[in-house]
């Protein structure tokens, strides 16, 4: 799915302030909401040129330059596109997007 930044990633249907959590352990770069399309956002820098991306999140827990363990709570999901509880989840390699179903662990 291509948001406006013409990024690859996942839309995450769920409850509103529903927790989200880190995927890896990094380190947080950015949280606001000054990326177009991504509401209330939190990029977490991960080993090797990693980056994850969360998007429309209602609270952030986290703050920039802060160490993260995966499986942390870092925000609560708040409300995407159609005003529906949602987290937009991306994946980047070297800056460039790629699609998470072929970068995560099978479930």
């Amino acid at each position: 799915m291509r948001q406006p930044s013409g990024g690859v990633g996942l839309r995450i249907d769920g409850g509103l302030n529903q927790p989200i959590l880190a995927a890896a352990d990094g380190k947080v770069v950015y949280t606001g909401t000054g990326l177009l399309g991504y509401g209330q956002v939190v990029i977490i820098n991960h080993a090797r040129g990693w980056l994850t991306a969360y998007g429309h999140n209602a609270f952030v827990q986290v703050k920039e330059g802060e160490e993260v363990r995966a499986g942390q709570r870092i925000a609560s999901m708040g409300v995407g596109p159609g005003q529906r509880p949602m987290l937009y989840f991306e994946i980047r390699l070297e800056g460039d997007a790629l699609d998470p179903l072929t970068q995560l662990p099978p479930r």
